[in-house]
């Protein structure tokens, strides 16, 4: 058995009953053009949350991210897994001391607490699909961001006193999100 497997988990090598159906959880259709998701903006971008963590039983949420070009995340790591599927365009992820740049059709996958950001300096805008496992990171975007109309929504238009509440707001709240914002030297 693989040291990241528990005994039951897929793979684990040992047989356990799966439990029975429960049928108060329903299956979620994630449209990132209904009215009933959720667009937040934040850092740059336009983070639609498509499957929440509500939905999931906190096993995971699924964010649909619309980076305009220089948008991205400030430095930051977290305790929990994140995966990113690149839809359109191109951007690059920095990871630990290292930059990659990702196009459509590839896959990346952070590992919990390494530290990364990624930047959309392609020129045009960059359409991601973000999965966190645990849930965990679409509440925090909704309580750290602005809601918008939609999934392309340009940001509202902020003070510099706006811009520095959401900013403090975010520190305050990262730690009771298992994330920790970083210098942008790392250190």
């Amino acid at each position: 058995m693989s040291t990241q497997q528990k005994p039951g988990q897929p793979g684990s090598g040992n047989a356990t009953p799966i439990p029975g159906d429960d049928p108060a959880r329903q299956m979620v259709v994630a449209d990132p053009e209904s009215s009933s998701v959720t667009h937040i903006s934040l850092a740059g971008g336009t983070y639609t949350m498509l499957v929440t963590g509500k939905q999931t039983n906190g096993a995971y949420c699924l964010i649909d991210m619309h980076v305009p070009a220089d948008g991205g995340p400030p430095l930051h790591r977290h305790n929990f897994e994140e995966m990113f599927t690149i839809v359109e365009g191109s951007v690059d992820f920095f990871f630990r001391d290292t930059t990659t740049t990702v196009s459509a059709g590839s896959t990346i996958n952070i590992p919990a607490n390494a530290p990364h950001h990624f930047r959309n300096k392609s020129g045009k805008a960059v359409r991601m699909l973000c999965v966190c496992a645990p849930a965990g990171q679409d509440e925090y975007f909704m309580r750290c961001g602005d809601p918008v109309d939609s999934r392309t929504a340009p940001p509202p238009q902020l003070s510099k006193d706006d811009i520095a509440q959401r900013q403090q707001r975010a520190k305050d709240l990262a730690p009771l999100y298992a994330t920790e914002l970083l210098p942008p030297d790392g250190n």
